[in-house]
């Protein structure tokens, strides 16, 4: 007899090659080595970074476990892990600080350059090596992670809310407090009213601030970002954005700019749209083949900061926690951002509704 956590075979959703679509099959998931968790996945929430990862827009290390947004159930760990154990509810992140990088040793953890992620490997049946979305890869029953990705969360919160502060929700509100600093008596602007636009005004209104205008080109996407705390929206297919923002900051732009698009058109219209020493924050993910320009004398003139934020420049084990207690004390509504619930076998209708703006999330409950 074998003591001890064994290899497991699952079904799991899976980018087989590059625009083709997804495939529910077969891997197999090893028990967890040193440092490492094994975590059994009640929810996934369905990500635009999956289609990325599906079409080939961030690498081409097929074949692809997609998932990340993730909540779930700590199966077994691995050797020298204290940080959590068997039976412990745990939100999934794909950043988890080494302590030893340049960045983590001058106290800035966040932007750790050395991140964790489980070494062993998942497999399909054949044995090829899986690449897990964000190094999780959670469109399944079970996953493997680095024991540092484990974020023990209140487990009164349901896993198909709290998971998605693993990705959008924490992006896009952490866009807003960490990167963008939002502070009480501030206007800001959000362009793109997605599930991480959202995140951002919703992350804007905690902060206190005094007029949040939503900007998209999707009347009922608008009416969503009412929800999560809009003062105004404007919808630029109708009218030109800069114009409408400076006209609801008394002229002269608004202090905070949130880009949650990743579009050159749309950065540059958020460029325009900040007041002098405002601050721009580039949260959504441009495609690696874009490019923007700006007049330099405007970029001197306006100063104030232009910022991308990486995860919203979160401490996962600080920053997921502060998230649920918001929900908890109804200053957040993470159950807002679920559209709807679908099975493991729904992922690429999913990925269609997603395309359409039909959804701001889609989440697999398994």
């Amino acid at each position: 007899m074998t003591d001890g956590p064994q290899a497991v075979a699952v079904e799991a959703v899976v980018a087989v090659e590059k625009g083709a679509p997804v495939a529910l099959t077969r891997i197999i998931v090893p028990p967890p080595g040193p440092g490492e968790a094994r975590v059994r996945v009640q929810a996934c929430g369905v990500c635009h970074t999956d289609l990325h990862y599906r079409e080939g827009a961030i690498n081409d290390d097929y074949p692809f476990l997609l998932g990340h947004e993730a909540a779930g159930t700590v199966e077994s760990v691995g050797e020298g892990v204290t940080s959590v154990a068997p039976g412990d509810y745990v939100v999934l992140a794909w950043r988890a600080p080494c302590g030893t990088c340049r960045s983590c040793l001058r106290g800035a953890p966040w932007y750790c350059f050395d991140s964790r992620n489980a070494v062993n490997p998942m497999t399909l049946e054949d044995g090829t090596p899986l690449s897990p979305a964000l190094g999780i890869g959670a469109f399944t029953p079970l996953t493997l992670v680095a024991a540092g990705q484990c974020v023990k969360v209140d487990p009164a919160v349901p896993p198909q809310a709290a998971g998605l502060i693993g990705c959008g929700v924490m992006a896009g509100f952490g866009a807003a407090v960490n990167t963008g600093r939002i502070t009480r008596g501030e206007t800001v602007a959000v362009f793109g009213c997605g599930g991480v636009g959202d995140a951002a005004i919703a992350g804007a209104s905690v902060a206190g601030a005094r007029r949040i205008i939503a900007v998209d080109v999707d009347d009922r996407k608008l009416e969503w970002a009412r929800g999560f705390g809009a003062t105004h929206v404007v919808n630029s297919r109708n009218e030109d954005p800069v114009e409408a923002v400076r006209a609801l900051t008394d002229g002269n732009g608004a202090d905070v700019v949130i880009e949650a698009v990743g579009r050159p058109e749309t950065y540059r219209q958020a460029f325009f749209s900040r007041d002098l020493a405002g601050r721009l924050v580039l949260v959504g993910v441009p495609d690696p083949s874009m490019t923007v320009e700006l007049p330099l004398i405007e970029v001197f003139s306006r100063g104030g900061s232009l910022a991308s934020s990486w995860y919203g420049d979160c401490l996962p084990t600080r920053d997921f926690p502060i998230i649920i207690d918001l929900h908890r004390g109804g200053r957040l509504d993470l159950a807002a951002f679920v559209t709807e619930t679908v099975g493991i076998g729904d992922v690429e209708r999913a990925f269609e509704r997603m395309r359409r703006g039909d959804v701001l999330r889609s989440v697999v409950l398994i």
